[in-house]
């Protein structure tokens, strides 16, 4: 199969054998939560099924990265909104999001935070935004620890399960793969965009 998109896959798959994949995973996830925009999925699917038995370490590696990589988010919407947190919204074109963000946050604060930390919708942009609406940072800690685990090791269990099967499934269905997380991870930004 002749594509670049093949080599990457394959690349990432040998960061597994090498000591910085650990670390290449919980960098991505903390900075994702922040400032990033590929999420640290599609590396954690990749070590995780390079080596099944590791899948929950990576899943914690990745949940850790991205919760405390989240409450550096909150705390540039927090302390630097005016100075990073803006550039960032305006990047991700959330700005005409975040008055609409702030009705979200007083109704359902928890559950905002827990949905865009569970789904594909950019969690940077609600990291952000909970900084900079002042909500409790107990309240966001708490939500962003059981939404970001809860995805990251329901990803870990499957490959732990499954991961011999689902790699001859990748090697095969490549391709149409890419194009589906593709179509995800920009459905969340549009999602973000367009709904309100």
């Amino acid at each position: 199969m002749n594509n670049p998109l093949k080599g990457l896959y394959n690349w990432v798959l040998s960061w597994s054998r090498t000591p910085y994949g650990s670390l290449a995973l919980f960098g991505v996830a903390f900075f994702e939560s922040s400032v990033f925009p590929i999420p640290p999925d599609v590396l954690l699917f990749a070590l995780a099924l390079s080596i099944p038995a590791r899948s929950f370490y990576y899943a914690f590696l990745c949940s850790l990265g991205s919760v405390l990589g989240g409450v550096f988010g909150y705390l540039i919407g927090r302390f630097l909104f005016e100075t990073i947190g803006i550039a960032i919204l305006n990047f991700y074109h959330a700005m005409d999001k975040y008055l609409y963000l702030q009705d979200l946050f007083r109704s359902y604060d928890m559950w905002i935070i827990w949905m865009a930390g569970f789904t594909p919708l950019p969690y940077k942009v609600f990291t952000i935004s909970a900084g900079a609406f002042r909500i409790d940072f107990l309240t966001f800690l708490g939500a962003s620890l059981l939404s970001r685990s809860a995805r990251f090791f329901l990803l870990g269990a499957i490959i732990y399960l499954y991961g011999e099967r689902m790699k001859g499934f990748i090697d095969r269905y490549f391709n149409l793969l890419t194009i589906v997380v593709t179509a995800l991870l920009l459905g969340g930004f549009l999602v973000l965009r367009f709904v309100g």
